[in-house]
């Protein structure tokens, strides 16, 4: 309550400021020279065109825009619909040592954040957890299990297990003292030129924990959460002509604007990019297709459903396997880019992505280049998605929105990081 109180008067604030800029520039506007001389000229001193837009842009509408986004960062408990039947039924759900927290920032950042309006995340899960490691009290019984082995021997092959403590919040895992298995049927990697876009041989990969036991398997489309929003992303055919095919570009369909190329991208900043991160969920095709052209990109991975780590690694690419909620393990001002598409949609949760985003602005060097390509949202929750990413005053080389369905639009937008010193 003292955080919605302390938010409330903030915004009150705000507001207040807002309304004496409005009623000072009124006066300007209305204002009239002095007399000059006999002839009483009554010139008024009006704002052009220009500084009025600038005034509208700078002093009212991203005022406005961030007094509603504080006051829709507002997190007050609701009652926990898991809880059970008796005394604390219906009480406010309280994460585990939340409480103990003082700084504000703190306690936004390790409550949990559930999916906007209930939808499913690219996950498979209805809330997100953040990465310091609080979440391990919920999932005690399983950390328990994943730290149950003979020190020095095999591990369990149980890598699911990981993963599952790693979206439940418990990240990052602990270290084990086993060697990791492999598959037994291991073959040879092939050559860069050759592996790039050659799916891999299916003996390469451990599938004891997949719905799958090939890559054939893997053409058909799984109803396993994370992997639906990959299907085809295994036919290297189809994975070939993406990022680089103009033909969608020239359609008649407005949803064709939203598909940038890479060569558009690149041709923004000329020999600049050179290394970055990939935020998706594929088998590493964009960086494929950017080490084509001399750029390094790390690709970030979770087997969803599928082996995505695995084979982004054996297309001689380089996976990161790490969640969303971790703080990227990149220094400051170092990436040229980040590219985003097909993982943050309308579920997230806004004060989710404002930890992301500002994680990427961190990574991002000044003059590095945002790639947010094909966000989903509703069209109901565009205004505020847009916020969330005209907020870093990013300039915009590209900006573009079309419509999905009737009810939701694409948002693809190719930002630049400004200097900052």
């Amino acid at each position: 309550m003292r955080a919605l109180s302390d938010r409330v008067d903030d915004v009150l604030v705000q507001l207040a400021e807002l309304q004496d800029k409005l009623e000072a520039t009124s006066l300007k506007i209305g204002k009239k020279t002095k007399k000059k001389g006999k002839a009483q000229k009554q010139e008024q001193e009006n704002m052009t065109l220009t500084e009025f837009r600038r005034f509208l842009e700078d002093e009212v509408i991203h005022p406005l825009y961030g007094a509603h986004i504080s006051l829709r960062l507002i997190r007050i408990p609701r009652p926990d619909p898991d809880g059970e039947d008796g005394d604390d039924a219906g009480a406010p759900a309280v994460d585990p040592l939340v409480n103990f927290f003082m700084a504000e920032e703190t306690r936004k950042y390790v409550t949990t954040k559930g999916n906007r309006e209930g939808r499913p995340s690219v996950y498979g899960t209805n809330r997100t957890y953040g990465s310091i490691g609080h979440a391990c009290v919920l999932m005690r019984r399983e950390l328990d299990e994943y730290m149950s082995y003979d020190v020095g021997a095999y591990c369990p092959d149980d890598w699911d297990l990981g993963q599952r403590l790693m979206l439940g919040g418990c990240d990052p895992l602990p270290r084990r003292r086993c060697l990791t298995r492999a598959s037994k049927l291991f073959n040879r990697t092939l050559p860069i030129n050759e592996s790039l876009w050659t799916l891999p041989d299916d003996g390469s990969v451990r599938w004891s924990r997949y719905h799958c036991r090939g890559y054939k398997c893997l053409s058909a489309r799984n109803p396993r959460p994370g992997y639906t929003r990959c299907v085809g992303c295994f036919d290297m055919d189809r994975e070939k002509r993406r990022w680089v095919n103009t033909t969608r570009r020239n359609a008649s369909s407005s949803a064709s604007l939203v598909d940038f190329t890479v060569d558009e991208v690149l041709a923004v900043k000329p020999g600049e990019v050179r290394i970055g991160l990939d935020v998706s969920v594929g088998t590493g095709t964009f960086a494929a297709r950017m080490r084509e052209r001399g750029v390094t990109i790390v690709s970030a991975a979770l087997n969803l459903g599928a082996p995505f780590a695995e084979t982004v690694a054996l297309r001689g690419l380089v996976p990161l396997y790490a969640t969303m909620s971790q703080r990227l393990p990149f220094f400051d001002n170092t990436m040229d880019l980040v590219h985003t598409a097909g993982f943050f949609e309308g579920w997230v949760d806004l004060q989710l992505l404002d930890f992301v985003l500002f994680d990427w602005d961190r990574v991002l060097r000044p003059g590095g280049l945002l790639w947010v390509d094909r966000f989903a949202c509703a069209r109901r929750d565009l205004d505020d998605y847009m916020y969330m990413f005209l907020q870093f005053r990013y300039k915009k080389h590209r900006w573009v929105v079309s419509f999905k369905s009737k009810e939701e639009v694409y948002l693809s937008a190719l930002l630049e990081k400004p200097p900052r010193s």
